[in-house]
């Protein structure tokens, strides 16, 4: 079974296009954790055993655990490791970089960390994301527009007439296939969206920015037309209570976003 198998399955039997962002800080573990990493590795097995039944995959942002340097990196594999192993698992590490870094980068990320399916940047070109790509069982989510406030610095430059971010979609689609490539979208984009299902109609999405950063899901959904997609949400599931209850409040807020974007 290859990821985009394991991602679809994954949807379907959920019935959930959720993902839930692992995005953990110290500073903010609720009330009656300790602050230290043991604290966080607690925090995270919590929200994991709470959410799986309503979500398809879980996103890690890597900086949250690197920040803590080898205690971070040990609390990394141990949440991987507590992920059901029928869930997708990605490593948001916005890797990119030579031929031989890539494959390091994609080692780390594949045999180590059992990831199936890590974030990439796509700036140094075609050999800088082929080393990821030789995994033929992991998928890479390659950053195309974004949600942050300078991605119009050089997203939406017009390259050729066309912006630059549809240019890097086009191009890098020819790298891989439908099955090991799918692609960032911020979800602050609707109409962009439109567009970019024009291009690559069956890959899947990554749209980050629904919750606390004010993505419309609704608008993300419409134009999204039903090709394959997961919508992840970090800071309004994991973080929606500060108190002991911290793990209900996230069973529920899962379940309202699996019901609210449906499958």
């Amino acid at each position: 079974m290859n990821s985009f198998e394991k991602l679809s399955n994954s949807v379907e039997r959920s019935k959930s296009l959720l993902c839930v962002g692992l995005d953990t800080s110290i500073a903010k573990l609720p009330a009656g954790i300790e602050k230290n990493v043991e604290g966080l590795l607690f925090f995270n097995r919590q929200i994991v055993e709470a959410t799986a039944e309503y979500t398809a995959a879980y996103k890690l942002n890597f900086a949250f655990y690197e920040q803590y340097g080898s205690d971070g990196f040990d609390i990394l594999k141990k949440t991987i490791e507590a992920i059901p192993q029928d869930k997708f698992v990605i490593a948001d590490a916005k890797r990119g970089d030579i031929g031989n870094t890539s494959k390091a980068y994609a080692e780390s990320a594949f045999d180590f960390f059992k990831a199936d399916a890590i974030t990439v940047s796509p700036y140094m070109g075609s050999d800088s994301l082929k080393p990821f790509l030789e995994y033929d069982n992991k998928m890479i989510f390659i950053l195309a527009l974004t949600s942050n406030p300078g991605s119009a610095d050089f997203q939406r430059l017009e390259y050729g007439g066309t912006p630059l971010y549809q240019q890097v979609i086009k191009t890098t689609a020819t790298y891989g296939n439908n099955q090991n490539t799918g692609y960032v979208v911020g979800a602050t984009h609707p109409a962009e969206l439109s567009l970019i299902r024009k291009i690559i109609p069956k890959h899947f999405l990554l749209i980050p920015g629904v919750g606390t950063q004010g993505g419309d899901a609704k608008a993300i959904l419409k134009a999204n037309n039903n090709s394959p997609v997961i919508i992840n949400v970090s800071r309004d599931i994991i973080y929606s209570s500060g108190s002991v209850d911290f793990a209900e409040s996230a069973a529920v807020r899962a379940e309202y976003y699996q019901k609210l974007l449906g499958k």
